[in-house]
């Protein structure tokens, strides 16, 4: 039997959740479950906020534009994901939503996005990536939300970066080797990990040797074509899967 009901709509609210609550919808939520979805009143839905697990709830008081959830039984408490930061220099519009909401699904505790040296997108939509953050946990069963950091140089979140956070830099000049192999000889499972994914132009010299100087770093190879930041996004957070699962 599958762990989740894929076929249960599931949908995520910003309000406490908890056995006999009842929720307004917002005015799009509604219309997406009663004119999209042709719910009615007492069909179920399941419902998360990021913090206070996953519930079923029914429809109730629905009308043209307007719905509401009443909270009926939990199904799963909330869990504590990997200790995992996803830092990225961000790209633009599709390219961008679509890596979102892979490291969503991949795990990632927070969105960090970096700007390099050759960083083409200079401006970030945060508003835009929550969305895409919330689409990709209503879809894939996930509890908790990723937190979304405003962009900040690479240079000042490397000169403040932890003692004891490993810093996965994805280098295309690494040494080919088994990168699932050095990420396990460098970390213990649960161990605050981050990963770093560059611009499409790849980094400056003075930012590789910046991050080549920290102690903290552990470059790997994701193999021998050069991927795009969009897909070495998803091989690189896979190497992490692979290591330590989560």
């Amino acid at each position: 039997m599958s762990r989740y009901d894929f076929a249960a709509q599931r949908l995520y609210v910003d309000a406490p959740l908890g056995r006999g609550a009842r929720i307004a919808l917002s005015r799009e939520q509604a219309n997406y479950l009663l004119n999209v979805l042709r719910l009615g009143a007492g069909d179920s839905v399941i419902v998360f906020n990021g913090r206070d697990g996953e519930w079923r709830a029914a429809l109730a008081d629905t009308g043209r534009k307007s719905a509401s959830l009443d909270i009926e039984e939990a199904l799963r408490a909330q869990e504590a994901g990997p200790d995992l930061d996803y830092l990225f220099a961000p790209l633009k519009h599709a390219r961008l939503d679509y890596m979102v909401q892979k490291a969503v699904e991949m795990g990632a505790a927070r969105l960090r996005p970096v700007l390099t040296r050759r960083t083409q997108a200079q401006r970030v939509n945060t508003e835009r990536m929550r969305a895409n953050v919330i689409e990709a946990a209503e879809q894939c069963g996930i509890l908790t939300l990723p937190q979304i950091e405003e962009p900040r140089p690479l240079e000042k979140a490397l000169a403040e970066w932890p003692q004891d956070r490993l810093l996965i830099f994805c280098d295309e000049d690494a040494p080919m080797a088994d990168a699932v192999a050095a990420l396990r000889a460098r970390a213990q499972p649960g161990a605050p990990l981050a990963v770093l994914i560059g611009p499409e132009g790849g980094f400056d010299p003075s930012e590789r040797a910046m991050l080549m100087g920290m102690g903290q770093t552990l470059a790997i190879s994701l193999g021998p074509r050069i991927l795009r930041a969009d897909t070495a996004a998803v091989a690189a957070l896979a190497v992490v899967h692979a290591a330590f699962g989560g």
